[in-house]
């Protein structure tokens, strides 16, 4: 194992696993929480077109303001939540294994997208 994939790994079990890379974004809205949402809900294709293998299985289930999500690609799977607060949506998604090397221009985009869906109008 080269130092590299040692930096990118951690024992488990007896086993090595690749980590995962979290991305968290954080938009502040003035929108009100039921807008919001709806924004979201509608919004929702385009920010799962941005992330990895978007063209892979999806799977979305709402929980009151509090949208957890899967997208199953390559045998990997990317997984989030997204969460609507009265004045700002949160963003959390883990990018497993070698996804995470895209984590930074990843959150730039979505902020940029949650932004946009975001704007008052």
């Amino acid at each position: 194992m080269t130092t590299a994939s040692r930096l990118h790994s951690a024992p488990i079990g007896g086993t090595v696993r690749r980590m995962s890379t979290p991305i968290t974004v954080s938009v502040p809205h003035q929108l009100g929480r039921e807008e919001a949402r709806r924004r979201i809900e509608t919004g929702f294709a385009k920010i799962i077109h941005l992330l990895p293998g978007s063209g892979g299985a999806c799977s979305e289930r709402w929980d009151g303001d509090r949208l957890t999500f899967g997208i199953a690609t390559m045998g990997q799977t990317v997984a989030g939540v997204i969460t609507v607060l009265d004045a700002a949506v949160t963003m959390e998604i883990e990018l497993p294994g070698l996804l995470g090397m895209i984590a930074g221009r990843l959150e730039h985009r979505l902020r940029k997208v949650a932004q946009l869906l975001l704007t008052k109008k």
